[in-house]
């Protein structure tokens, strides 16, 4: 008999992709997925449990399912998986007695069978084991986003050992996946009308240490990986997310410029800019060692988008250093920049560190940052206007079906901006040339060319 499963995704892209190979493994026996989860036999929620903001999202979201147990079918199961559960495997279940089962990230793959014996469980039980699963070519997946776009897990885990940062313990060390493996995916994933790919990882530069540890003769490598994605036939766009500026290598950046399907767009996660604070963070790059990395992209490929992000107010940080970091944002004007209030991880060296910052003051840094780079990116994208760029369609706006939305090779999927487009008629999924006649802060406008 068929059972019907309501799913609830928190988090990252990379906890997407987990999602999505639950529910390949859901809807590849005998389940189906329900966006009603008062007729579900299971709801199961993908949780995060990155920051403090995360866990409280995704606790409030458990707490809300749980609610459909007790107006729902009866024997309805309430499943909590990932980062949340392999974070607190120790005590969660006493503190949410309204899940039935948790899962952690080196389980999540068992889904099925999982749910296939919930049936016989009358108390709760909890799967956890060493996050050590790692998806190949053949993994089964559904995916969740537009049939034109797809992310593409390259590696699970993370080398680095980042002061505030609680991932390695949640999903362990680097795991490669081996670049045969990943071009079948991505051959895959066009296959279905995907045609651009965003390629995730913890940290795309480490991608294949591991690998290239146990085999000298292994060819695995940031500079491989991205040759043999832009040589998929049918790719027009790959775009990487999360590239640490202490792998950014000058073959890596010719390589980005001399492809056209490589989108000239880096991610770099830089943190700070003072030196006290990087390392304390126990970041590997000094401030002049991060500038050299940004000028290199700089003098190779002037019309580089780079975005980044920063911590404000971690322990110890003095008037000083944010200062320090607020001239370093007035002289590199990013493109993009996130910028975020230092939370404090109990499991965390940081977390551990005396001089914590007040609330207060981080929230008055934030917004000192943000305000300073509002007025960089509207400069940024006054630029913009006159060009022609090429714009792949989205549909149409969610203000107005008057207007279609796009993004340019510079917009990543729900991180950016968009491009909204007055005049003109394309296709979902289609690639246009539209010449950009206004900005905002955060949006272009502009016409497809005739």
């Amino acid at each position: 008999m068929e059972k019907l499963v309501h799913f609830v995704s928190l988090g990252c892209p990379k906890n997407l992709v987990d999602s999505e190979i639950m529910l390949g493994h859901l809807m590849g026996a005998n389940y189906k997925i329900t966006q009603k989860p008062e007729e579900a036999d299971a709801i199961i929620v993908n949780t995060c449990g990155f920051i403090e903001a995360a866990k409280q999202e995704s606790i409030s979201t458990i707490l809300e399912m749980a609610e459909y147990k007790t107006k729902g079918k009866a024997n309805m199961k309430l499943v909590v998986a990932g980062c949340l559960t392999q974070r607190y495997k120790e005590n969660l279940a006493e503190g949410l007695p309204e899940a039935d089962l948790f899962i952690g990230t080196g389980e999540f793959q068992k889904i099925t069978e999982i749910l296939d014996e919930a049936d016989k469980l009358k108390l709760q039980k909890n799967f956890f084991n060493l996050p050590t699963y790692l998806q190949d070519e053949d993994t089964i997946r559904v995916n969740t986003q537009p049939f034109y776009t797809s992310y593409l897990k390259i590696a699970e885990g993370c080398l680095k050992r980042c002061a505030f940062c609680a991932i390695p313990k949640i999903r362990g060390n680097l795991q490669s996946r081996t670049i045969p493996s990943i071009v079948k995916e991505a051959e895959r994933l066009v296959s279905t009308g995907v045609r651009e790919i965003n390629v995730v990882s913890h940290d795309f530069t480490d991608f294949g240490w591991d690998l290239r540890r146990k085999d000298a003769k292994a060819i695995e490598s940031p500079v491989a990986l991205l040759d043999a994605l832009s040589k998929v036939k049918g790719l027009d766009w790959i775009r990487v997310l999360y590239l640490y500026p202490d792998g950014i290598t000058p073959e890596m950046v010719a390589l980005i410029k001399e492809r056209p399907n490589l989108c000239k767009y880096f991610d770099m996660p830089l943190q700070h800019a003072s030196d006290t604070v990087l390392k304390r963070m126990n970041r590997k790059m000094t401030k002049a060692e991060i500038k050299d990395s940004l000028n290199l992209i700089r003098s190779e490929i002037p019309d580089a988008v780079i975005r980044t992000q920063f911590i404000v107010g971690f322990p110890g940080e003095t008037e000083e250093d944010f200062q320090e970091l607020l001239e370093f944002v007035k002289e590199q004007r990013f493109d993009r920049v996130g910028c975020f209030e230092y939370s404090p991880e109990d499991i965390t060296p940081a977390g551990k560190m005396a001089d914590q910052i007040d609330e207060k003051t981080k929230r008055r840094r934030k917004d000192k940052l943000m305000s300073v780079q509002a007025g960089i990116s509207r400069d940024m994208h006054q630029k913009q206007v006159g060009r022609i760029v090429p714009v792949l369609i989205e549909g149409f706006s969610e203000e107005t079906d008057l207007l279609l939305k796009g993004r340019t090779q510079q917009q990543a999927p729900e991180i950016d901006g968009i491009v909204l487009i007055t005049s003109g008629e394309a296709k979902v999924g289609e690639l246009v040339n539209v010449r950009i006649t206004d900005s905002h802060d955060y949006d272009l406008v502009g016409e497809i060319c005739s």
